[in-house]
Formats: structure tokens, sequence, C-alpha cells
């Protein structure tokens, strides 16, 4: 499944919240520097759909705030 993430750094509270438009927007405390906000974006969509960690990965949007995420289910 692949799914439309908008990312939120610096975040106070870590979120996972659905949007009506079927993406997702996804608050961290990590900032966004050297990939430390994309490594706990994908910790945090795992433990969202209770799958393992090493079953989500980036497809793209690496630097950006708008994300591709493939979750194997």
């Amino acid at each position: 499944m692949r799914i439309t993430v908008i990312v939120k750094p610096n975040a106070r509270q870590e979120r996972v919240e659905r949007l009506p438009d079927g993406s997702y927007r996804v608050a961290v405390h990590a900032p966004p520097t050297d990939g430390k906000a994309n490594e706990r974006l994908l910790a945090l969509v795992a433990a969202h759909f209770n799958v393992r960690p090493s079953a989500v990965s980036l497809v793209h949007g690496a630097t950006g705030r708008r994300k591709l995420i493939e979750v194997l289910l």
C-alpha cells in the first residue's frame, strides 16, 4: 500500500492523523537534518500500521515535506 504523507518536523507532540483526502499528516520531534525526521517518520508509520519497521520504506520526497511511503502489510 502506498500512502501520501505530509511531515511536520520539530513538533511538540508526535502523532499520526488521517486527513479527509486519504493522506496522512505526521508530526515528529526530530529535526529535518541528516535524515533524522525521515527515520522517525518511518518508525511512527510502522507503529501506526502495526508492521515491523523494515516493512516501511520511503519511495519519493526525501527532502520535502510531502512524501510517498510504501507500507507492506
